[in-house]
């Protein structure tokens, strides 16, 4: 498997041009589960009060650490998993690299279609709830 490497200013223009209206719906894409989720999940699973509280977390850990899901699956289901990129095994298809040239593993970036979709989607919850 190939990991695809892009340096930090390079990363924040993948995600700012998902175009979504505010910060928390930056999505990014578990690579074991596959689900799509931002920080806006992150937050409303209990990962903390804010984005400032769950950016940590937000593209290396997914968030079914914080809603009770099982282990990654063998085949992805659209529920998301426990998976976190801080283990022994590198499942991993990005890496933002560093100015000092440190390789920091991340979830791979939604594209503006997926991300904007997710937010949407977040927003119709949010309105029901």
């Amino acid at each position: 498997m190939s990991v695809q490497t892009m340096t930090v200013a390079d990363f924040h223009a993948a995600l700012k041009s998902q175009g979504v209206q505010d910060r928390a719906d930056l999505a990014l894409i578990c690579p074991c589960c596959g689900t799509v989720q931002s920080a806006r999940d992150l937050i409303s699973a209990g990962a903390g009060l804010d984005f400032e509280a769950v950016e940590k977390y937000l593209g290396f850990s997914c968030v079914g650490r914080w809603t009770g899901a099982g282990s990654p699956r063998a085949t992805p289901d659209g529920q998301p998993c426990n998976w976190t990129l801080g283990g022994l095994f590198r499942l991993h298809k990005l890496e933002v690299v560093t100015e000092d040239g440190q390789r920091h593993p991340r979830f791979e970036v939604a594209t503006p279609d997926q991300a904007q979709a997710h937010a949407a989607a977040n927003a119709v919850k949010v309105g029901a709830a």
